[in-house]
């Protein structure tokens, strides 16, 4: 392989329902994550957080074939980086459920040199939303940050977008598919400008495709890269609020507007601070925290 990468690990990692403390334990019971892979069945299942499920979808791994597909992507320049690795996000690799692995596609040197603050909201945003997204995006440029987003359409977009359009600033999408598998399809040729100038980024195997439940979990992601989440419009019942919900339980600072959406007066009346839009006072980076 071109790059020293555990294949146990990385196998590992993309079974379902195998998170960092799940990781954590099987390594404790049984040793490396080689061993774990040749671990008998009942093993397995004396492990905390192992079912029967799980402990059959171990025993199937095939490291030949998950060397192979790694070859594979690693060719098409896909980057790998293990929760071990230096480059690995730091405030991401803070996280109690930091991902096991992370794929990367784009420029890997410009992701993090810089603080990162993600903007989210709604598909179906109204016209003043998408403006105020794409206004806060180049503000944040501005300001010294990243943009991060998840690269759907409506408010996510607009970020994306915003944050391109001065000077082709890196901007960072996380993707609830693989990074070779690009979902909205409608976004195929703004994920290549961003892979062009920043990176698409996912926890899930490069051709893995986008479901409800992984478009909900890289929620964590989004907000776990940056030290600021702002909300730009959201239903109460929105996936944005899955963003909202996770910057408040890693501790990182929340922001909202106030239009009439009904998650952006439900952010507000829990206290969230609320941004104006034409001169929204974010505190400057703190690339210490970095």
């Amino acid at each position: 392989m071109s790059d020293s990468l555990d294949v146990a690990w990385i196998a590992l990692s993309l079974v379902p329902h195998i998170g960092t403390k799940t990781l954590t334990n099987l390594l404790a019971q049984v040793g490396s994550p080689e061993a774990v892979i040749h671990a008998p069945i009942d093993t397995l299942l004396k492990v905390r957080g192992i079912g029967k499920k799980t402990a059959q979808r171990i025993a199937a791994i095939d490291l030949a074939s998950a060397e192979r597909a790694i070859e594979q992507w690693q060719k098409v320049g896909v980057r790998i980086l293990t929760l071990q690795a230096d480059t690995y996000p730091p405030l991401l690799k803070q996280l109690d459920d930091a991902p096991l692995t992370l794929f990367v596609y784009g420029n890997l040197e410009r992701l993090f040199p810089l603080p990162a603050i993600a903007i989210v909201g709604t598909r179906i945003a109204s016209r003043e939303a998408r403006i105020q997204a794409t206004r806060l995006a180049v503000f944040a440029v501005h300001q010294g940050y990243s943009v991060v987003s998840g690269l759907a359409l409506g408010i996510d977009t607009a970020a994306h977008q915003g944050a391109l359009s001065i000077n082709m600033t890196p901007s960072i999408a996380v993707l609830g598919g693989g990074v070779q598998t690009i979902y909205p399809p409608q976004n195929k040729g703004l994920a290549e400008q961003i892979a062009d100038h920043g990176a698409l980024i996912s926890e899930n195997a490069p051709n893995a495709t986008a479901t409800a439940s992984r478009l909900v979990i890289r929620n964590r992601i989004i907000s776990g890269l940056c030290q600021h989440i702002i909300v730009v419009e959201s239903a109460a019942d929105g996936g944005a609020m899955h963003a909202a919900r996770a910057a408040v339980k890693q501790g990182r600072t929340l922001h909202t507007l106030d239009l009439p959406a009904s998650g952006n007066q439900k952010l507000i009346a829990q206290g969230v601070n609320i941004l104006n839009p034409q001169n929204p006072h974010l505190p400057l980076p703190d690339i210490s925290s970095e």
